[in-house]
């Protein structure tokens, strides 16, 4: 199976389903093997820790945890809605290479 996900670092979501549905954020990790992404202050999970240096007193710290890159729509950064994603092929002039980039299908804005 591909592990090419739609989704990239830094791309700003929304999320369509799930408990944290109707949230937006920033994507702070992708998992493409496994098909998940962390998004900043989505799906936040509580989860106990031992001591350590870091964090000398322990105890419950909260974080995001990860959300199936199915349930989030990229939101395109020039018309600033959730859209699906196509893709394009784009010789580069000066290099001469074919380089694949991210459609919006709203726009059709290249991003």
């Amino acid at each position: 199976m591909s592990a090419n996900l739609h989704i990239l670092k830094n791309d700003n979501v929304l999320v369509v389903s799930g408990n944290s549905r109707g949230k937006q954020g920033k994507v702070l990790k992708v998992f493409p093997e496994k098909r998940r992404v962390i998004i900043e202050n989505v799906n936040i999970v509580k989860r106990s820790t031992r001591p350590s240096q870091k964090n000398p007193q322990g105890g419950v710290v909260q974080k995001e945890a990860s959300i199936h890159a199915s349930n989030v729509m990229v939101i395109c950064p020039k018309c600033n809605k959730a859209a699906r994603v196509g893709h394009a092929h784009v010789t580069d002039p000066t290099s001469n290479r074919r380089k694949t980039m991210r459609v919006c299908k709203n726009c059709n804005e290249m991003f």
